[in-house]
Parts: C-alpha cells; structure tokens; sequence
C-alpha cells in the first residue's frame, strides 16, 4: 500500500507521478466502462420489471439528482480528505451499486439501486488526482487525455453489456460491474499515495481556503465563484453546452423517430462518437493547448458550437448528423477540458476537489431538467429547434467573450 507522498523532486519524483497519472487514466476507463455497460442494459431491466416509460424518466432522475447532489460533496470531500480517498469512496460506491442492481428483483429494489450514485464519481476523482499531480501548464492535456477513456469506455461499456446480456443474462453486467468496482477500489488502495497535493502548495494557500468543515455548504459554493474569473468562465460552461445536452437526452427518442434508427444502429453510432472523442481529446486538445492560450481555445470552442447548431437546424438525415458530430465532439471536448483546467486554476490548490465537483455537477443538471425541456422543445417546435438555440446561445457567448476582458488569476504555483 502506498502511504508515501509525492514529495521527492528531481527524476524519480516525475517517473512516479507519471506512474499516478497512468493509475488515473487506468480508474477512470474502468469506471466508464462499468458506467455505459450499466446505461445499456437499465432499459431493459427496467422494462422486464414492469416500469413503464414515465416510470422509467423518475428513475432517470433520481439518479441525475443524486449525482448532481453528491458532485459538489464528492469535491469537497476530495479536498478534504485526499483524492485516494475520494476514489476509494466512489469505487465503493460503484460496488454497492452494482450489488444492489444484481439484486434489483423489484421496482422498489431498482430505485434503492441508484442511491449509491450519489458518491460514484470516479471521473471527478480522476481529475483530483491529475489536477494535484501536474503543473498549470501540463494540466489542459492531462485532462484532455481523459476523453481517451471516456471513448474506450463508451465503446467497450456499451458492447460489453449488450454481449453479456444477451449471451448470459440480463444480470450478468451487474456482476461483472461489481467485481470490477471493487477492483477499481483495490488499484486506488495499492497504489495512489495518500498524500498527493505538494505540501508547498497546501502551506501557501493554507489562509486562503475554506474555513467550513461541512462537506456541502451553499456560503462555500459562493465563496469559489467569487474569484477573479471563476462566475464569468463557469457560466460559458453551464450555458455554451446547454442546448447539445438537451438534444442528447433526447437522443434515444429522435433516433428512432427523426433519423428511423433500430437499436443496432443506434449501437454503431455510439461506437463512432466513441472513436471520436479518442481521436478528439486524445490527439487534438493536447496539442492545441501547447500552441493557443486557454482563452483562445475557449472563443474557439463557443464558436464551432455556433458553427454546430446551424448545422443541427439544417440537419435532415443521420449522414448529416455523423458528419456535424465532428466538429460537435470537438467542440464539446474542448469546452470541458479548457474550462475544467481555468477552473481549477483560478481558485486555490485546496479547493480544486470542490471546483471539480461543481463543473461534474453541470451534467447531472442537464440530465435533471432536460427530459421535461427537451421533451416540450421536440415536440412542439422539432429537431431543428435544438440547433437554433445552439446556434443563438453561442453566438450570444462569443460575442461576450469577444467584448469582455476576463480578469484570471492563477492561484497556484
């Protein structure tokens, strides 16, 4: 068990946080993929259980709920805490999860099922970790790479459940999830330190963080936004990906409805953004952040997103819609990355878990309200309604950016 710091400096130091950073990327493709194996199945479990379609929306949202509840605690936990422990809690999580699912014989048990989702954050953790493991300037492409298990996860996740499924039963991924969460838990064990922030860090900003002991505190939130930049960047984040988000919880119905999609198809297509979002944060993002300032990379992503929604709202068939996912993944890629790595700049090393927290906290939201928006969007205005609000929203936000100076100030070392 490794129960040592990070503290040496010179080779050796670097070769080990290379090694933690590896660990990082190792989780977080292992959580993905137990998370989309669970994504693909819970329909049909669901179903098989008598839910019926409403029934299964308030399931949606309970756990949308719970993990928009738990993101910001789940940070503030990290930070206060350790992010080797903050993975422990979420891979633990992730195992009761999965125990409860496999036992998940009733509608009651089902719903039971999702509560654990509250601390199951292992992307959020994974960020924690590279966030204290890497400079300011090596943490945009650190982050970027993540994309590299968010695609290995979509694909291989997705394929998984459906063989496992089918082939051995309709429980067998919720086994196969909870030997793999525990797993997980037991690699965060063996081998992420217990301390992973530099102690020179810690001291400087020792005055300058929370002075709460609570794990949720609203004062706190408010207090983070407070800082020179913070408000203004977190707001392009929440609201540049807004209408995309809306138009992706509706996905499963318009790619029956508007492209005539049959479930195989729809399979393949999940592949293909998978395959992109590798190429995209593996390859691309990395190497854009070594060239253009975070700012300029900002501008350029709220612009292609504009540049997206009008092709959404000329959009007609799939071909259209494969072709418009590439600048999509790119641009969806690029704003999380580059905001995430601002973020965590511009408040103090200390409250990076809790800044985290709040940026994973965004999707759950959309995934909260979006069923009701997107569903009230798609039926009384069509797909097309979907690109135009990208397309004004972002429009509105570049011009924004264009005209505003946003005042950053890098808090870390």
């Amino acid at each position: 068990m490794r129960n040592e710091t990070l503290a040496e400096s010179g080779h050796s130091g670097e070769v080990k946080r290379g090694q933690v950073i590896l660990v990082a990327y190792l989780t977080a493709a292992l959580d993905l993929t137990f998370l989309f194996m669970q994504f693909g199945i819970i329909p049909y479990l669901a179903k098989n259980l008598g839910l019926d379609s409403v029934g299964f929306g308030y399931l949606q949202t309970t756990f949308g709920v719970l993990q928009l509840v738990g993101g910001y605690i789940f940070g503030r936990f990290a930070d206060q805490f350790g992010a080797r422990a903050a993975l422990i809690l979420s891979g633990a999580s992730g195992s009761v999860f999965f125990l409860l699912m496999s036992l998940s014989t009733s509608i009651p048990l089902l719903f039971l099922s999702r509560l654990p989702g509250v601390f199951m954050h292992g992307i959020p953790g994974a960020q924690k970790l590279i966030t204290d493991m890497t400079t300011p300037s090596q943490r945009a492409d650190a982050l970027g790479k993540l994309g590299l298990c968010f695609g290995i996860g979509m694909i291989v996740g997705s394929a998984l459940g459906g063989v496992l499924s089918t082939k051995f039963g309709i429980f067998v991924p919720a086994y196969v999830g909870l030997v793999g969460s525990l797993i997980n838990t037991l690699i965060a064990v063996v081998w992420i330190p217990s301390q992973t922030k530099p102690k020179l860090n810690q001291h400087v900003t020792e005055h300058s963080t929370s002075q709460s002991g609570s794990l949720f505190s609203i004062r706190e939130i408010l207090r983070l936004m407070k800082f020179p930049g913070v408000m203004e960047v977190f707001i392009v984040k929440v609201l540049a990906g807004l209408p995309i988000g809306l138009f992706m919880i509706m996905f499963s119905i318009i790619s029956m409805d508007f492209f005539g999609l049959e479930a195989v198809e729809s399979g393949y297509l999940m592949s293909y953004f998978g395959v992109l979002q590798m190429v995209v944060q593996g390859l691309v993002v990395g190497k854009l952040t070594n060239h253009c300032t975070e700012m300029t990379l900002l501008k350029l992503s709220v612009f292609v997103f504009a540049g997206v929604g009008l092709g959404m709202a000329l959009m007609r068939t799939v071909w259209h819609y494969c072709i418009i996912a590439v600048p999509l993944v790119f641009a969806f890629s690029m704003l999380a990355t580059i905001t995430d790595s601002i973020l965590t700049k511009a408040v103090p090393s200390s409250d990076t878990g809790a800044m985290l927290g709040i940026c994973a906290s965004v999707q759950p939201l959309t995934r909260t309200v979006g069923p009701t928006i997107g569903g009230v969007l798609y039926k009384q205005f069509g797909v097309s309604s979907f690109g135009y609000l990208q397309l004004v929203v972002n429009i509105g936000l570049f011009v924004y950016l264009l005209k505003t100076k946003i005042s950053l100030r890098e808090t870390k070392s």
